[in-house]
């Protein structure tokens, strides 16, 4: 199951479970639409990986299954930059 990460890991926009502009690879790697196409021309810096539109969860499965609360940045060049 996604853990629906709360954060861009570049830019620490908030990316709320409902949020449709969220990234993320196949390790769930997670950044906004604006660092995954601007900064990141749609690859993952970590892996390599394609970065796709993250799924929305319905709001009542949220309530089973709720979204991650753990912050996550790392210290991608392109985010430096910014």
């Amino acid at each position: 199951m996604l853990q629906l990460r709360p954060n861009c890991e570049c830019c620490d926009r908030d990316l709320p479970a409902e949020s449709r502009e969220a990234r993320i690879c196949t390790y769930e790697c997670t950044f906004c639409a604006g660092c995954a196409e601007a900064r990141f021309k749609g690859t993952c810096p970590n892996c390599g990986g394609e970065l796709v539109r993250r799924p929305v969860r319905p709001a009542h499965m949220l309530l089973k299954h709720p979204a991650s609360t753990e912050r996550l940045l790392k210290p991608h060049p392109e985010c430096r930059a910014a």
